[in-house]
């Protein structure tokens, strides 16, 4: 099958051609099977075709395919949107608009909080990744490959440490790092908002230091800067939770959704208080496909299955697992290249590291080949591309999620230099 006509500038992790999957199990064009432990990068925590999605999806697609809501609202996008804004875990009022996906989230968020606070300079995060759009793209935390080659970015945007037990950087040097930018880089005044991910995705699966975060939300209350939350990764229950900012203790004004929203369809959203939402003229925000019926279709049967017991419940033996089983290799001296657990919930990563703690980039790419030939699917993250993301379905059956850590624990113990 030939890939001549899709441009070379796509970097494909794995070198195969997939037909089909069901829950957490895809097959190749050869018929060989795979445990799919990238969930299409987080976007299928619903797992392959799950039966309710696949039936509103047929459902729909028997009344109404399409229809650009700014010119005449349909049905299941004020659904959807009543049953999204109930499923947000704050206390204010919600309002939101459907996207065609994150990255679409997030440049619609910076048009939000340009409109409502008159100022221009975002502050990001280190490691962070927010999107391949233009704008979105000044917001990540690394060069390499995002902003290589592209030029001057829209902004201004400034980075700062993120802090987490995860990578070693305190709240306390966070935290330094912000008055030295307030002293030195920019005028707290002219700042419009924070945005961050409660748990960085391609960062290494870094929870947020909870410390910080509460630090963060009174630094944005004091200065009526707008606080965006980046859940379009680690939302709809990846951590065991509707959202990860929950366990933050915080509330942001802004939230980013997209990947699991729609249970594979691609949609995303941005929802935050009202009053910031409905700050823009008449016209300022919309989208030909956004909010497309079908996605929102999708999105209402997804929604329904998330319910807190289920989403507690997978993320609980997903966690039990993960943690039981590193914790085994770590005792056992498995692998010399086997570094930190990260992360939390079921949102887990695996560092790769050297004896001295210097992260082991050629061991990931060894262990992705080793365990793709023994029909595990597995995805890098990290600064240093070091660190393997867990994103196993949510509903994955347990003897399919152990089968899966055999193979992994496998090829960690084949690991050479």
């Amino acid at each position: 099958m030939s890939r001549e006509t899709i441009s070379q500038s796509i970097s494909i992790v794995h070198p195969i051609s997939l037909s089909h999957g069901k829950n957490a199990e895809v097959w190749d064009t050869t018929g060989k099977r795979y445990i799919d432990f990238v969930g299409g990068i987080g976007v299928l925590n619903l797992g392959h075709c799950h039966p309710a999605v696949v039936a509103a999806i047929r459902e729909q697609a028997t009344q109404l395919t399409h229809y650009a809501f700014n010119a005449a609202p349909h049905v299941p996008y004020i659904k959807l949107m009543e049953r999204l804004t109930a499923f947000i875990p704050v206390d204010y009022p919600v309002s939101g608009m459907l996207t065609n996906s994150g990255a679409e989230a997030a440049e619609n968020a910076l048009k939000i909080v340009r409109g409502a606070t008159g100022r221009t300079a975002v502050i990001a995060f280190d490691g962070a990744f927010h999107g391949r759009t233009l704008a979105t793209l000044n917001l990540n935390g690394k060069v390499a490959p995002y902003k290589q080659k592209i030029g001057v970015l829209p902004g201004p945007v400034y980075h700062l440490p993120y802090p987490s037990a995860d990578n070693g950087v305190t709240c306390a040097e966070a935290l330094k790092a912000m008055d030295r930018l307030f002293s030195v880089e920019i005028d707290v005044n002219d700042v419009a908002c924070f945005i961050l991910e409660p748990v960085q995705g391609e960062g290494g699966f870094l929870a947020l230091d909870i410390a910080f975060a509460q630090a963060l939300r009174r630094v944005c209350d004091e200065n009526n800067i707008l606080l965006i939350a980046d859940e379009i990764q680690s939302g709809f229950g990846r951590t065991g939770q509707r959202f990860a900012f929950s366990r933050l203790g915080i509330e942001p004004d802004l939230i980013l959704l997209g990947k699991s929203i729609a249970g594979g369809v691609p949609l995303g959203a941005v929802v935050g208080r009202k009053a910031l939402m409905d700050n823009l003229p008449k016209g300022g925000l919309g989208g030909t496909y956004s909010g497309n019926p079908i996605a929102c279709a999708a999105a209402l049967a997804t929604l329904e299955v998330m319910t807190d017991e289920h989403l507690q419940a997978w993320g609980a033996q997903q966690e039990d697992l993960i943690v039981g089983r590193y914790e085994r290799w770590r005792a056992q001296g498995l692998s010399p290249f086997l570094g930190r657990l990260t992360g939390v919930g079921a949102m887990r990563g695996i560092e790769l590291a050297n004896a001295d703690g210097t992260p082991a980039p050629q061991q990931l790419t060894q262990l992705l080949s080793l365990a793709r030939d023994a029909g595990l699917l597995l995805m890098p993250s990290g600064k240093s591309r070091h660190i393997v993301r867990l994103l196993a379905p949510l509903t994955i059956e347990p003897t399919v999620l152990e089968e899966g850590l055999d193979i992994l624990e496998a090829c960690l113990r084949q690991l050479t230099r």
